[in-house]
């Protein structure tokens, strides 16, 4: 049995999604695909949610958001307690956020210009796993400041 992955986007993401549910495929996974699946416009946040959200149901090894620049649909993804999703730039970054801080959801940018192929970069991702250790203590930590609340 394959491990399941969830992905979503905003209307910015069609192509990108499909490139990398086709790559996530090619290396053994089912994905299960939340949209949108045009042009039409949405708001990246509530897809980030959706995504999230199925996530945290269970049953999922981790999550992909693609946005324009997947900065905002990052950002809406780190907002929902439990995730913690990285907005890896290259190949090094995308282990290390798997090796150091076990993100749970990887986001791209469908417009930006990457130096190596999102491919690539999930790949790392993929290929990495969590040392733990005292990595385990401070993703601890990060994930604390979830019950931060103002004075």
């Amino acid at each position: 049995m394959s491990e399941e992955v969830v992905i979503a986007g905003d209307h910015s993401s069609p192509e990108l999604k499909r490139r990398l549910s086709r790559y996530l495929e090619q290396r053994g996974y089912q994905v299960d695909d939340l949209g949108v699946y045009n042009s039409d416009s949405v708001n990246y946040a509530e897809f980030a949610e959706k995504a999230c959200l199925k996530y945290l149901e269970g049953g999922y090894a981790f999550g992909v958001l693609v946005c324009g620049t997947g900065i905002g649909i990052s950002i809406s993804a780190n907002k929902v307690r439990g995730i913690r999703c990285a907005l890896p730039q290259n190949v090094f970054a995308a282990g290390m956020t798997k090796k150091h801080n076990d993100a749970n959801f990887i986001a791209f940018g469908a417009r930006i210009e990457y130096s190596e192929s999102p491919e690539e970069i999930l790949g790392a991702y993929l290929d990495a796993a969590f040392e733990g250790g005292r990595h385990a203590i401070r993703v601890e930590y990060m994930m604390g400041l979830e019950q931060l609340k103002p004075n």
